[in-house]
Parts: structure tokens; sequence; C-alpha cells
């Protein structure tokens, strides 16, 4: 029998090392200083952002002829270490990389390549309109019209719970030719910020990664050139549902890294705790309250790594991909929740890190395809349509 030289799943090749260990250094050293006051703030340092593009975190993806460098994995490895520590950052690093970068590499033409890669690579984040106030889950019952006109379309409507939106400077932005034809008419446009008739609007006030922009966005007369549509016209459907399964593994990778965060956190605030004369870490309902953490986010790890792996690979991954999401969601919150009951009564407090890990983690079961709609698409997958 031949032996099989592939790595086990969740060891890395020399790169891969080397890569998450610059992330992790960076995260800790660059990063964590700030995280208290960004999500006080409900801001992203604008410094940290700029230190982003010059570690070229914004264009992992990106081939490396438009000034990118990296894999997919790699990207996935990125947001799962910045999230360890801010799953803000985490966050705002997956979007541009998983969805807006990864649709552009796919359905973007050579001339929006040349135009748009060496910007996202450098000084412009990107963000991904899809969502609105009654298209959530039901994300092709899109309001939003674009009209055609003079050579190219009039875009119409509103932009709800938008990712980077506050600072991103192109927007693909989600909109149907034609109500009458259902998911058929919808068309993605790439939209620049200074688009006349397009406005960034409410920023939300949210429960947990507040660092993270999420906003409105207006549309009001505003025209884009037939140059700008990416993809095919109509075929928005497929460039929306595509890009997502990928952005599931993403969103996979920001829960691994929210649960390590907290694991680690937990971990060390249970050796240093003293009661009853000994630390919390040599009771064995601490200890065992630790091994189910540790196992729930090491299961969600094996998945998250092998929805990637496929994806490399070149192999269907839309069951796998969903399976990551639904499940180390849910390996998020668990072991931040149970992160926070180490801490007790600190743990109820901002001065500790456990509250925001808790926080955080919340957002995995809701954006980029709720866990009912993970549940839904791995049914079909499995039994049928």
């Amino acid at each position: 029998m031949s032996e099989i030289a592939a790595l086990p799943l969740t060891q890395l090749s020399e790169e891969e090392r080397m890569f998450s260990s610059m992330i992790r250094e960076f995260a800790d050293e660059q990063i964590r200083p700030h995280v208290a006051r960004m999500d006080c703030e409900a801001k992203m340092d604008p410094d940290l952002i700029r230190k982003c593009f010059e570690l070229g975190l914004m264009g992992i993806g990106v081939p490396e002829a438009y000034g990118g460098s990296g894999t997919f994995f790699m990207a996935v490895q990125a947001v799962e270490e910045l999230s360890r520590v801010d799953a803000a950052v985490g966050v705002m690093v997956d979007v541009q990389n998983t969805l807006v970068c990864n649709a552009i590499d796919r359905w973007g033409s050579e001339e929006q390549k040349r135009k748009y890669f060496p910007r996202l690579c450098t000084d412009t984040i990107g963000s991904y309109a899809l969502s609105e106030a009654g298209a959530g889950s039901d994300a092709f019952a899109l309001a939003t019209r674009a009209g055609e006109r003079n050579g190219g379309y009039v875009l119409n409507g509103r932009k709800l719970w938008i990712t980077n939106a506050g600072e991103a400077g192109i927007f693909i932005i989600f909109a149907t030719i034609d109500p009458g034809l259902g998911y058929r008419g919808i068309t993605a446009f790439l939209v620049e910020r200074d688009t006349r008739g397009f406005t960034v609007g409410k920023k939300e006030d949210k429960l947990g990664i507040r660092a993270s922009s999420t906003c409105e966005l207006i549309l009001e007369e505003c025209f884009v050139p037939r140059s700008q549509v990416l993809g095919e016209v109509g075929k928005g459907y497929k460039v929306s549902m595509e890009t997502l399964n990928e952005g599931r593994i993403g969103i996979g990778a920001q829960m691994l890294g929210i649960a390590q965060g907290a694991l680690d956190a937990a971990l060390g605030y249970a050796h240093e705790r003293q009661q009853f004369g000994k630390p919390l870490v040599q009771f064995q309902g601490i200890q065992f309250e630790i091994a189910r953490m540790a196992t729930q986010l090491e299961a969600a790890r094996l998945m998250v790594y092998n929805a990637a792996r496929l994806k490399m690979a070149g192999i269907n991954f839309t069951k796998e991909a969903a399976m990551a999401k639904l499940f180390a969601s849910e390996a998020a919150e668990m072991v931040s929740s149970q992160a926070l009951e180490i801490f007790g009564g600190y743990g109820y407090t901002k001065e500790f890190p456990a509250e925001k890990y808790y926080r955080d983690a919340k957002i995995g079961k809701i954006y980029e395809g709720t866990s009912n709609m993970q549940l839904q698409t791995i049914a079909k997958l499995l039994i049928g349509k």
C-alpha cells in the first residue's frame, strides 16, 4: 500500500507555519494594545488599517500579477489569528479577501482586475452589499433596482448591515434589473464611494465586533457604467451564492480565532486565580470544562481547515463550508460563554477579555447566512431539493 503524502489536516506546511507566526506576532504586538479602545469607540484605528495593508493582509488571495500574494488557505489562517485578538479586525480582513477580492478574481473582467486589485492590495478597503431590510435570509428578495440607461444602469435602493462600509472605497452592490425575472434578474455592480447618488448612511451600534463598521447604503439615481457590471447581467445570484460559499469558511475561521482567544484567556486566568487555597485549574470541575472547550475548538478547526483544503484542491465544498460555519459558530459561542464563567464575576466586567469574546461570538450564527440557512443548505445537499 502506497503512503499518503498529504499532511494531517491541521498540520501546516513550513510556509504556512511561518505565515501564521507572522500574523500572530502582528496581532499580539500591533492590535492587542488597541482592542479595548477600538471596541469602546466602535471605530477601527486608521493606523492599524494602514499596517494591515503594509503587511499584505488585504490582498492575500489576489494573484501576484496584480500585487497580491498568498493562498485562500492563508487568508483563512490570517482571519483566525487576527480574530484570536480582535474579531473586528478579523472580519475586516475576511470580507476584503474571501468576498470582495475573491468575487473580482472569479467574475471580474481583465480591465476590472487591473483597475481594482492594485488598490485593494495597497490602500482601499472593499465592501460586499447584498442584504436589505426585506432581504436578509431571503437574499434574493431585493428591492434595489437597476434600470438600464445611456450605456449603463441607474441604481435606486437601500442596503443594510454592510460590513466595512464605513471605511470602504469600493463596493460590490447587488440589484435587480427586473423583479419579474426573480433571481435571474439579480446583477452585481462595482460602485466606487465617490459615485454621484451613492451615500454611506447610518452606522449601526452593535453588540459585538464593534470596531468593524456596519452601515446602511443609500442609492438615489446612482449611475453605474456597463463596464462596472461584475460578471454577466442577470447572473448576480451566481456571483453572490458562490462567493458566499467561500465566505462561510472565512467566518468559520473568525469563530476559531474567537474560541481560541477565549480558551487561552480562561486557561491563563485558571492558573492564576486562587480559591480554597489552590489555583482554579487544579479543580476537576474546571479541568473538565476546559477539556470540553478544547475539544469543541479542535473539532471546529478540523471542519474549517477541511473546507478550506477542499476549496484549494478544486473539490466541491458547499456542504462542508456550511457545516464548518454552523459548527464553528456554535463552538465559539459555547467556548466563550464557558470562558466567561471561569472568570466568574470578573468575566462580566470590561476590565477582563472574556465578555468581549462572548459578545463577538454571537454574530457567527447570524451573518453570511444564519445557522438555520446553513442547516437548510446542508439538508438540501443531503436529501436533494
